[in-house]
């Protein structure tokens, strides 16, 4: 006996749609009626692919992490720390001030989500953070560039606050020019 109707709709397009509108309006700013109109299925299409709102962005974080948020892994891979830490601030500045997408970050929105329904995915991003940075220290432990005075777990702090921060400085309407400035100002600060 067949198992029901097979979906009449892209998971993967869904999928995208619904980090666009995650991206845009954070978390708790979406609504179930938001996602299921951007994604072009209805509730329970919705629940049957993606469980229910937390378990969508589990889903959409991933996503992300691996899309836009994918130039980190690449940066990792640079032959010096000058070279990672250049690429990851200003994969920053592209990434939170793109012109087809939301400024700002997903993550960083979704870390400083406040009510207690987002406590959950709030953890989950945090954790992603955590990751990344954790992956970033590894590196720079592994780096004989290491600017004078820091350390690899302390630089991988500091170069995920400045990250942070261009994320929520581009999320407030900073441009593009500026926040290529503020990474470039950063970088100079670190190795010069």
């Amino acid at each position: 006996m067949p198992g029901g109707r097979p979906r009449s709709f892209d998971a993967d397009t869904a999928l995208d749609r619904a980090l666009e509108v995650f991206w845009r309006q954070g978390y708790e700013g979406t609504s179930l009626t938001d996602l299921t109109t951007a994604m072009g299925i209805n509730k329970p299409s919705l629940y049957a692919a993606f469980g229910n709102k937390e378990e969508l962005f589990g889903k959409v974080l991933a996503r992300y992490l691996e899309g836009p948020g994918g130039y980190t892994a690449a940066a990792l891979e640079a032959p010096t720390a000058r070279e990672v830490v250049r690429l990851l601030v200003h994969g920053a500045v592209d990434l939170t001030t793109g012109q087809e997408t939301a400024h700002g970050c997903l993550c960083v929105k979704s870390v400083q989500a406040g009510g207690p329904d987002a406590e959950p995915v709030r953890r989950d991003a945090v954790a992603a953070r955590k990751a990344g940075e954790a992956a970033l220290r590894r590196r720079l432990e592994q780096a004989d560039d290491l600017p004078p005075g820091h350390e690899p777990a302390d630089l991988a702090v500091l170069v995920h606050t400045v990250s942070d921060g261009i994320a929520v400085q581009a999320a407030a309407g900073r441009t593009r020019e500026e926040l290529t400035r503020v990474a470039e100002s950063a970088l100079h600060a670190l190795f010069d």
